[in-house]
């Protein structure tokens, strides 16, 4: 009898077990990651956005910022990068920190290119949040507060999304499209498609980031390799608010050629399977000629068909070479060591004056 009230016990035990399972809500494995922010002040900000020729469109990226930011209520910065810009733009940062304490500039000694004039905004920017943005008011500055709203639920990164790229031609967005693909099939590292660098990252992140210093930088990758807890939002992306693109197709293709160089060795293994691939069909080519002359007593002929032959090897082979050539090249630039880049002049907001020790500029 004992041993059936056990047993009924054990039963009664389980049952309850399993219908407080059912009750509570399932956790996913992202969820189960984050540290919400139950605190309602708002952490400082610092929105980073560098500039490289943006005299038409830099004011009016600091008016529609501004505004979003002082709504907010929160204490923040805008770094303004400026990355060797020939045009008035530097003398209008200026003007801008000089009547806004709320600005700081960095004003990099030459041109470096957005990737690394991005990493310096990074490297010296002081919030507690920090907002990646572009000054050609492409991605929309409005989307801040709702990525606060990510940063509250605990994610670390809230990144954009494009659902729209307006202003674009077909080609741009065929070949973006195209890219995402691939380096997404050959990389380990899962970049997700459509998203640009506009995005919010707390501080633990940046200061992850300014750990890697390699010189050869795709910073859409280097946002994903760091990880942590990332949240999507979609977006229209507007066309440029004012002046003109300063990519061409060509430097389109030299960033996405660092992006596979620099997260995967695809290339490397696809010269070598294709290496292997035309020495197999070369030997058996060779099995065929040998079994022809063999049999049927033709001559060798075909000079066409050999010059054919010769000149295929010849670029299957220089492309071989121009693969090694391009992760080679980049050996020979990460080893010599040299800084990312060199700083002319900084002008410190109020919230980098407050939050860094005198003399602590980065």
């Amino acid at each position: 009898m004992s041993c059936i009230s056990i047993k009924h016990g054990q039963v009664l035990a389980v049952t309850k077990r399993q219908e407080r399972s059912a009750q509570s809500p399932a956790v996913s494995a992202e969820q189960a990651r984050l540290r919400p922010r139950a605190d309602d002040t708002l952490p400082s900000i610092s929105v980073v956005a560098p500039a490289y020729n943006e005299q038409e469109v830099i004011e009016e990226f600091h008016r529609r910022v501004s505004g979003i930011l002082v709504n907010l209520g929160a204490s923040y910065e805008l770094v303004l990068v400026n990355d060797g810009s020939t045009d008035d733009t530097l003398a209008l940062m200026h003007a801008l920190q000089a009547s806004d304490p709320q600005v700081m500039v960095v004003d990099l000694s030459r041109n470096f290119g957005k990737e690394i004039a991005l990493s310096a905004g990074l490297d010296h920017c002081s919030g507690e949040v920090v907002v990646v943005l572009d000054a050609d008011l492409q991605d929309p500055p409005e989307l801040i507060p709702e990525m606060l709203t990510g940063w509250r639920e605990g994610y670390d990164v809230i990144y954009g999304v494009r659902s729209h790229r307006d202003g674009e031609s077909w080609l741009k967005k065929g070949t973006a499209k195209l890219f995402y693909r691939l380096i997404g099939s050959v990389s380990r590292v899962e970049i997700p498609p459509d998203t640009g660098d506009f995005r919010l990252m707390t501080r633990r992140v940046v200061r992850e980031l300014s750990r890697l210093r390699e010189e050869h930088r795709f910073m859409k990758g280097l946002f994903a390799w760091v990880g942590f807890p990332s949240r999507p939002i979609r977006y229209r992306r507007s066309p440029r608010a004012a002046g003109i693109t300063k990519w061409s197709y060509w430097k389109l293709w030299n960033l996405a050629l660092e992006g596979i160089t620099s997260f995967t060795i695809g290339p490397l293994k696809i010269a070598t399977y294709l290496g292997l691939s035309v020495a197999l069909l070369s030997l058996l080519y060779a099995a065929f000629v040998i079994w022809k002359t063999l049999i049927y007593g033709d001559p060798v002929r075909g000079y066409p068909s050999l010059m054919v032959v010769v000149l295929f090897l010849g670029g299957v082979q220089l492309i071989s070479v121009g693969v090694l050539g391009e992760y080679i090249g980049r050996i020979f630039n990460e080893v010599k060591g040299r800084p990312l880049y060199l700083v002319n002049r900084i002008l410190p907001s109020q919230l980098h004056t407050r939050t860094r020790p005198p003399g602590e500029s980065g």
